[in-house]
């Protein structure tokens, strides 16, 4: 049985397995119909695998945002496959390609990319990132699903700095039913959080999101001010923050990547929450931030709606970045 066939047939069990991955469907049809596209036509050209072959096939990926080091590595593990199969047919790399997208990413740490929330005790998770990657939003998403899974939620508002901050993670604090912790606009960030996990603390909360200021005067610091309010929140709660999440935005692909060296070195970020996956034709950039910078996507937006924040999924991804080829392979 082909991968695409055993992808398709592991997704089709229950309901929410067939909904979250009609999502990633919908979710990937820029990047599917951009890349599959150009796939589909490099195989029509060529019958045979041969040195010509990947090289288009490498500008192909390079062109997905997939990241050049990445791609390097993708085409000698093909071009080792190949040889293993003895694949002469080009219709025959598709399938290949998929298992090794799929490989690159999990890396057989799959158990990292879920979140890490405390059994007993809070949990608190801060964001961070530019202005106008959707942080706030992303927040107010992430605070929805807790919620439903019963979970007492509250948000820090700690950008105090960019104008209308505040009163936008008030605006998601009161759609999805969480209290914000919050001061006046221009104090300091540090205090805020303070504030927020005594609160926290004495309010029974299960999770504590928090939001960071995106832009100071400069990048020394913004950056200087997200190790001063990581420092506060660790000494208030040791082991803490549990996570730190950098969110980015795909439609901006290797500036995502800049963005990602630059605060990691910063905050230790531990996981990646891509935003806007499905307004780019270039969604390679999963792949290329978690090969080149070892650190797990952990939630993708699919869409617009509060539900369409998905947890990452490395399958989920790879059908729904080869449907169309799915479709073709099973007519065959």
């Amino acid at each position: 049985m082909s991968f695409f066939k055993k992808l398709k047939q592991k997704f089709s069990g229950t309901e929410v397995e067939q909904e979250e991955t009609k999502k990633y469907e919908k979710g990937m049809e820029k990047t599917r119909k951009s890349f599959t596209g150009r796939l589909n036509d490099l195989v029509a050209r060529y019958r045979k695998v041969d040195e010509d072959f990947f090289e288009e096939l490498e500008e192909i990926l390079i062109s997905a945002d997939v990241g050049v080091s990445t791609v390097m590595d993708l085409i000698d593990e093909l071009k080792m496959e190949v040889k293993r199969r003895n694949i002469k047919d080009s219709t025959e790399i598709k399938d290949v390609i998929s298992e090794k997208l799929v490989d690159i990413y999990s890396g057989g740490e799959e158990q990292f990319s879920s979140l890490n929330i405390q059994q007993s005790g809070l949990s608190i998770i801060l964001f961070v990132g530019v202005n106008g990657v959707g942080k706030t939003t992303t927040i107010g998403k992430l605070a929805h699903q807790l919620k439903q899974e019963g979970k007492k939620v509250m948000l820090a508002a700690g950008d105090t700095f960019r104008a209308g901050a505040i009163e936008q993670l008030e605006v998601w604090g009161e759609r999805v039913g969480v209290d914000v912790i919050k001061q006046a606009a221009g104090s300091d960030p540090a205090a805020v959080m303070y504030d927020a996990v005594q609160s926290a603390r004495s309010r029974g909360a299960d999770v504590l999101l928090c939001d960071t200021a995106g832009r100071l005067q400069n990048k020394v610091n913004l950056m200087n001010e997200l190790e001063k309010v990581k420092r506060v929140i660790s000494r208030e709660v040791p082991d803490a923050p549990h996570e730190v999440l950098l969110v980015l935005d795909a439609t901006t692909g290797q500036n995502a990547m800049s963005q990602a060296k630059t605060f990691s070195a910063a905050t230790d970020v531990s996981g990646i929450v891509l935003t806007k996956l499905d307004g780019t034709a270039k969604g390679g950039i999963v792949l290329a931030i978690r090969n080149e910078l070892s650190i797990p996507v952990k939630f993708v937006g699919l869409g617009e709606k509060v539900e369409d924040l998905q947890e990452f999924d490395p399958e989920k991804y790879v059908y729904g970045l080869f449907a169309g080829l799915m479709e073709e392979d099973e007519e065959e």
